[in-house]
């Protein structure tokens, strides 16, 4: 068979294990010529196409980020998008397409798949907030980075006696946060599943000063919100899949904070960094047995499926059961393990 693969949205620890068990696979099992697309759908559209093989692939389990490049783009908010990735693959000859990415990309294999084309998804963002799978790639490296980075800031907060806020990544779910808040021994966490009250967390932070503390830290999630308050964004304009880019809610936080605490509060907004680096050995089993699925998958006509992670086996799920409803952090982890840990949510 002729297989083609992309990778799109945000970029992942783990893409380029995925990307190298399929084609390895691929070719020495199945005989597949395996051909990347460049720069997620936008390849597909504009037929951009990377030749892959195994030794091509070799080296590249360890490396962040993906070779095959990705991109927003959305072939259904383009004019004549839809038509020219079907075509694409009809004059390239492709028998199969591997998507892999979140819940925009995999929103668009879904549509694609509805329409009849042979595409088979595979789950990727590091905000582990994608519906069915228990687990998405990525993930796991982004909690440690964030983890590390507490593990660093709490030591100046507690020389300068500071209140020090984090913002990690997190639009609609606060899945890093919570795991990150609750390994680097948060005073407080914040995720966008539960509005906080400002006022609230200012007097937790009083309260938790005065039993002989004189730092604390807070992990606030991007898309954190303040009670009856809205998501703090850095521009109105969106992207093609209509989200706006997040940003400046640690600065609310802070600056709140400190104005109603007296302690000096700093901000550190780890951004980017949280995607970037080496992924954990355990992202890249999870993505090399995603990747392995995958392809099988496609040699068995698996159309419009993804493979997901349930009670630690690799299964098959519609992927349209991935989209569309974020995966919300659970609320018992949330309220049981980070509320007997760190101060009590607001």
């Amino acid at each position: 068979m002729r297989v083609g693969i992309l990778t799109g949205g945000g970029d992942c620890p783990g893409l380029n294990a995925v990307i190298r068990a399929v084609v390895t696979k691929g070719e020495r099992q199945y005989g597949d010529e395996v051909t990347g697309f460049r720069n997620g759908w936008a390849g597909v559209m504009e037929g951009d196409l990377m030749p892959l093989s195994a030794e091509r692939c070799r080296d590249i389990l360890p490396l962040g980020g993906t070779i095959l490049g990705t991109s927003r783009a959305n072939p259904y908010a383009t004019e004549g998008g839809a038509q020219a990735v079907r075509a694409t693959l009809q004059r390239e000859a492709i028998d199969a397409l591997i998507a892999i990415g979140g819940d925009d990309t995999l929103s668009v294999a879904g549509q694609l798949a509805a329409e009849g084309v042979t595409v088979l998804g595979v789950p990727k963002t590091i905000d582990n907030d994608l519906g069915v799978t228990e687990l998405t790639f990525g993930f796991h490296t982004a909690v440690q980075t964030a983890t590390e980075a507490i593990d660093r800031l709490r030591t100046t907060a507690e020389s300068h006696h500071r209140v020090m806020v984090v913002e990690v990544m997190g639009r609609d779910t606060g899945w890093i946060a919570t795991y990150a808040g609750i390994a680097g021994g948060a005073t407080e966490i914040l995720i966008p599943e539960e509005p906080f009250d400002i006022a609230a967390v200012a007097g937790r932070l009083r309260a938790h000063h005065g039993r002989d503390v004189s730092a604390s830290i807070v992990v606030v999630a991007e898309g954190a919100r303040p009670q009856g308050g809205e998501v703090i964004t850095q521009t109105d304009q969106r992207d093609a899949f209509g989200h706006v880019r997040l940003g400046g809610i640690s600065r609310l936080v802070a600056d709140e904070i400190e104005a109603r605490t007296g302690f000096e509060t700093r901000l550190t907004v780890l951004g980017h960094v949280q995607r970037g680096g080496t992924p954990t050995a355990f992202d890249r089993v999870l993505a090399t047995r995603f990747g392995i699925a995958a392809i099988d998958a496609v040699h068995d006509g698996h159309w419009g499926k993804a493979t997901v992670l349930q009670a630690n086996e690799i299964r098959l799920a519609p992927v349209t059961d991935l989209t569309g409803k974020a995966k919300l952090v659970d609320r018992d982890l949330y309220e049981t393990v980070a509320g007997a840990l760190v101060s009590s949510p607001g």
